[in-house]
């Protein structure tokens, strides 16, 4: 310690390293979501600040001062989706896989197979695989399983007569741990209004956690895919499966 005292400045290039980690991480997790576009507007809200006090513009800069009195409770408010999915990510965080690659591969083809079958027959269905962020709070809500994941079980859970089809899957390794779960629906202007309640609760969860959610319309039998706060759309058994493995197997590699 008395070394590091005789050299301030390695604790100052630490300390910097820190803060721009920190920093990194931060655009990271709000990189693509509305967050950005509300810390942009707090950047226009800075340089006004700084402009109004140049030019003494007085009215103006009592109103940004009254606003920035407030700031840490709007950006609580503003970033709260944020805050909670960063929280979740870093009480989540996994240091060992659950199961083993062979039989992560089997499940994401038995889910494949069964999102296309279900596609072929145009049967809408919801399938939300769990990544580092715990899906808990939507577990809850619905019907607990604990079924090994098989295109078979998925194929009658969301079959019309089935009395949970409507909700989603949540799938957690290889196993089906719930379904006629609730998910919830995105406010996104950007989701077209051919879309329907699936394809926005399937975003929805996407913009809140880090999981893979996979939809499957009713009415076109197409397939989507929502990730990250994205949705693709018209996917095809080879993109889809492309997709999958790059996601699940490519980080253990």
């Amino acid at each position: 310690m008395e070394i590091l005292r005789q050299h301030r400045w390695i604790l100052d290039l630490f300390d910097i390293a820190l803060v721009s980690v920190i920093v990194y991480r931060l655009l990271l997790i709000i990189k693509g979501t509305k967050a950005a576009q509300m810390l942009i507007g707090l950047g226009v809200l800075l340089i006004a600040s700084l402009l109004s006090r140049y030019l003494e513009l007085n009215t103006v800069d009592w109103l940004i001062q009254s606003f920035w009195a407030q700031a840490v409770i709007a950006m609580i408010i503003l970033f709260q989706p944020e805050i909670r999915k960063a929280l979740a990510q870093m009480g989540e965080a996994q240091f060992l896989p659950t199961f083993t690659s062979a039989e992560e591969l089997k499940s994401l083809e038995e889910i494949i197979r069964a999102t296309v079958a279900l596609a072929n027959s145009k049967i809408g269905a919801l399938i939300a695989i769990e990544r580092d962020t715990s899906l808990k709070d939507f577990v809850e809500i619905g019907t607990p399983l604990d079924a090994k994941v098989s295109k078979e079980l998925l194929m009658s859970i969301f079959h019309p007569t089935s009395p949970i089809h409507d909700g989603a899957v949540v799938i957690k390794g290889n196993r089906i741990i719930a379904a006629g779960c609730f998910l919830p629906i995105t406010l996104s202007p950007e989701v077209g209004r051919s879309l329907g309640t699936r394809h926005r609760a399937g975003l929805g969860l996407a913009e809140e956690t880090d999981a893979v959610v996979i939809i499957v319309s009713e009415e076109t039998g197409m397939i989507s895919l929502a990730i990250k706060g994205k949705l693709e759309t018209n996917l095809d058994m080879g993109r889809l499966r492309n997709v999958l493995t790059d996601l699940f197997t490519t980080k253990k590699r």
